[in-house]
């Protein structure tokens, strides 16, 4: 039994490539470094009960989730506006989706590989996402400058 064991089991050795995983976790570093710009400006427009979670263990959808509350409809799309603005002033890059702007209650906003929640706080207890995604890891977030704005 152990002939037929040793002659259909594959010999072959797996090479990893350290550059690879190199890049992996340069891509993960820049992916909080896009999180934490976009926590900055959600907190320039007063943003409320901001969460920023890693979900690169434990979940394909993104690297980062941003959960911030805003507490009326203007506030919501201003702060889905001054995110916007910055992350394509900073990074030159747009959000390759965004939902839920015109009814201004719950916006989400996918940069790929961070996916930004901004509601209001009926809809974010009702959803309750920092319960969701307990399981994930929860990122501190700098603490607010004098300026207020959040510290690099």
């Amino acid at each position: 039994m152990s002939d037929y064991l040793k002659a259909n089991s594959p010999s072959k050795s797996v090479v990893v490539d350290s550059s690879a995983v190199k890049t992996a976790v340069e891509n993960l570093e820049e992916s909080r470094e896009l999180a934490l710009t976009i926590a900055q400006a959600a907190e320039e427009r007063k943003a409320g009960e901001m969460v920023l979670l890693g979900v690169a263990e434990v979940s394909y959808l993104a690297d980062y989730f941003v959960l911030v509350t805003g507490y009326s409809r203007a506030q919501v799309r201003a702060i889905a506006g001054a995110i916007e603005d910055k992350v394509e002033q900073e990074w030159q890059r747009l959000p390759l989706r965004t939902e839920g702007k015109a009814e201004g209650s719950w916006v989400l906003q996918d940069y790929g590989e961070v996916m930004v929640h901004i509601m209001m706080p009926k809809e974010r207890e009702f959803y309750n996402l920092e319960a969701f995604w307990g399981h994930a890891e929860r990122i501190e977030l700098p603490e607010s400058s004098a300026s207020g704005g959040l510290a690099p």
